[in-house]
């Protein structure tokens, strides 16, 4: 059995993580760390990852991005295996990251969501298959009204993926408002929703000369993203130095 520390334990995806975990026979979460500790877990809880003493093979992070930096030099100190979940790192601390890939295993993906990671790969293929063909493309992000960022980050992935399929030739456009023209076949257009309680919803549209295809993810509850953070775990425990995405997780 996968022996996991769950990093940033007593927040909302630390919770939600904790109880996919104890339904899950493969893995099962040794140690917490939280700076809160108004809740009672079925596991030791520290206040920092420093004073962690519970041996583990991976740890699942879903903290904030204050606390990345101790949490990849732990790992790399120590040769645990992590998944990090935590955004809005700073340029400075994903070059970090890749620094520690280099001692240790480290996941990070845009977005955890099993379904998001394998709409990556599809719109890959119906780009190179769809562009040439003279497709427009657009993509529009719905989610919840406490969001901050605009476009999402997990927008921005679907976009370049289908960005990279094409040799990043490209442009995105996020506000048609400004300037009053034609549409250029080599643009995506980003659009954002903020509004009530959406999860998170994203939609590819390809329009074409009379028909038009859809691709389109609808996350229902954070759920998906910590599925997605425990089958990451399970793959990433033993693995070597070297930095991994959800793709590996899936194996195309």
């Amino acid at each position: 059995m996968v022996k996991a520390i769950m990093h940033g334990c007593n927040g909302k995806m630390g919770q939600v993580i904790t109880g996919l975990i104890k339904a899950d026979e493969a893995i099962e979460i040794v140690a917490g760390i939280d700076t809160y500790t108004g809740i009672t877990n079925d596991y030791p809880v520290f206040e920092s990852i420093e004073k962690c003493d519970v041996k583990a093979d991976v740890i699942i992070d879903f903290s904030n991005s204050a606390a990345a930096d101790r949490l990849l030099d732990f790992c790399a100190d120590r040769q645990i295996p992590v998944v990090l979940c935590t955004t809005g790192l700073s340029e400075e601390q994903l070059a970090k990251v890749d620094e520690a890939a280099k001692k240790v295993a480290v996941l990070k993906s845009a977005n955890m969501s099993l379904g998001i990671n394998l709409l990556l790969k599809l719109l890959q293929d119906a780009t190179k298959v769809l562009a040439p063909a003279g497709f427009d493309i657009e993509l529009v992000e719905r989610h919840h009204n406490q969001k901050v960022d605009a476009p999402s980050g997990t927008a921005l992935a679907l976009a370049d993926s289908i960005n990279e399929s094409m040799g990043n030739a490209y442009s995105y456009v996020y506000d048609r408002s400004q300037v009053r023209k034609k549409r250029d076949s080599k643009e995506i257009g980003i659009s954002a929703v903020r509004g009530g309680t959406i999860v998170g919803d994203h939609e590819v549209i390809y329009a074409g000369a009379d028909e038009v295809i859809e691709f389109k993810h609808t996350a229902y509850s954070k759920t998906v993203f910590g599925k997605g953070a425990v089958e990451a775990a399970k793959f990433l425990a033993g693995k070597p130095a070297g930095r991994y995405d959800m793709s590996d997780v899936i194996q195309f």
